[in-house]
């Protein structure tokens, strides 16, 4: 049986890191990290995204900007907003919730980020440093970090190995592939276009599972004693629960924690380490900028 990596437990432990950070900071400088996040609509799963990250900062100290923006806003709305941001020096970070609307364009809204402010690391400028040998990005988007994360605190070496990322997505699946690479993994992504996954995914000691496909993945791909980190969030029908659905990976779980060597649950798996990358990046952010102006 795989162990099972509780992203909750390593989570805690991480923040309880990130609290005496901000502590430090706190009686130095007499500063505290600030967090703006931005959000346009009424998107139910962005709320609770947006309500679990508003409520990890209280705990820590950090101080939360809250920017709610109706749906119809307009684009260049949105962009005087991130500029305000940009120029207030209590801020540290800065993250505008995605996906947004339609009308608006999430290419141009991201690049108006100011790169010290990037805590989601999607700036083209950080995704391009992290594609780059021997450079390194102000920020790594949080959730691949957060798989790396897991990884390394659970005792797994990446060096050398084989691993596979299913997934191409520019949030995850794409960086995560560069931070194995930069750890000296040999790296493989499957896609929709990929004929015959399961036999690429089977010579993997690494599987990153991102393709937002529920239980894609099933127990006989996996490589016996592989490390299975799963970010897919999908929620299936479940007569059986309150709310009439419950949350699956894209991993088979049931199966494939017969034959890995370790696996992330979801939920409880990456879902809560992510938020607590974005932290680590804010308070990273703040540290930087505080250091540098006094």
């Amino acid at each position: 049986m795989a162990t099972v990596i509780d992203g909750k437990a390593v989570a805690q432990i991480i923040r309880s890191e990130i609290a005496d950070e901000v502590r430090l900071l706190s009686q130095k400088y007499g500063k505290v990290p600030g967090l703006a996040v931005v959000i346009v609509g009424n998107r139910k799963d962005s709320q609770s995204y947006v309500g679990m990250k508003r409520k990890a900062c209280a705990e820590l100290g950090i101080k939360s900007f809250d920017v709610d923006l109706p749906e119809q806003v307009s684009q260049a709305e949105l962009i005087k907003q991130v500029h305000e941001l940009n120029v207030n020096p209590d801020v540290h970070g800065i993250l505008v919730q995605l996906p947004l609307p339609k009308h608006i364009n999430e290419e141009k809204v991201l690049t108006e980020i100011s790169l010290e402010k990037d805590v989601d690391g999607f700036h083209p400028l950080n995704i391009g440093k992290l594609a780059m040998k021997g450079r390194d990005p102000l920020f790594l988007p949080c959730t691949p970090k957060a798989c790396i994360e897991l990884l390394q605190r659970s005792g797994v070496s990446i060096k050398g190995k084989k691993a596979v990322v299913v997934g191409r997505s520019n949030i995850v699946g794409l960086p995560a592939s560069l931070l194995l690479l930069k750890a000296d993994a040999t790296v493989t992504i499957v896609h929709s276009h990929t004929s015959q996954p399961e036999s690429i995914i089977h010579e993997a000691d690494i599987v990153i599972a991102a393709a937002g496909q529920p239980m894609m993945i099933k127990g006989n791909w996996i490589k016996p004693g592989a490390a299975v980190i799963d970010v897919g969030t999908n929620a299936v029908d479940d007569p059986t629960k309150k709310s009439g659905y419950r949350l699956v990976g894209d991993v088979d779980f049931e199966e494939a924690s017969k034959v890995a060597g370790w696996i992330t649950p979801v939920p409880g798996g990456v879902g809560p380490m992510t938020v607590t990358m974005l932290l680590k990046n804010t308070v990273e952010g703040a540290k930087r900028y505080i250091e540098q102006n006094n």
